[in-house]
């Protein structure tokens, strides 16, 4: 079974904390996301991950799909610290 190896970064933290994560390329994005997720302590429904040029990510694809168009930087930003007006 072959990997791909994403090197995440958490963009809400000044110091850019990032980890590496190594999971099969036939899995769900969306499972790397939940993951990344939860390894930040950031809540998954509310999260989402971009491209290291800040292009968003379908997570309805495979982590090998992903790889293969974004490369292994990726970024991942806690919804609830994007855009912020309250109406």
């Amino acid at each position: 079974m072959a990997k791909v190896a994403f090197k995440v970064t958490l963009t809400s933290d000044p110091k850019l904390p990032f980890k590496v994560f190594n999971v099969p390329e036939e899995a769900p994005f969306s499972a790397v996301l939940k993951l990344a997720a939860e390894e930040f302590k950031a809540p998954a429904q509310t999260s989402a991950i971009i491209t290291y040029y800040g292009e968003g990510i379908n997570p309805s694809q495979t982590a090998g799909n992903v790889f293969l168009k974004h490369g292994s930087e990726l970024r991942l930003i806690p919804r609830d610290r994007v855009g912020g007006s309250e109406c």
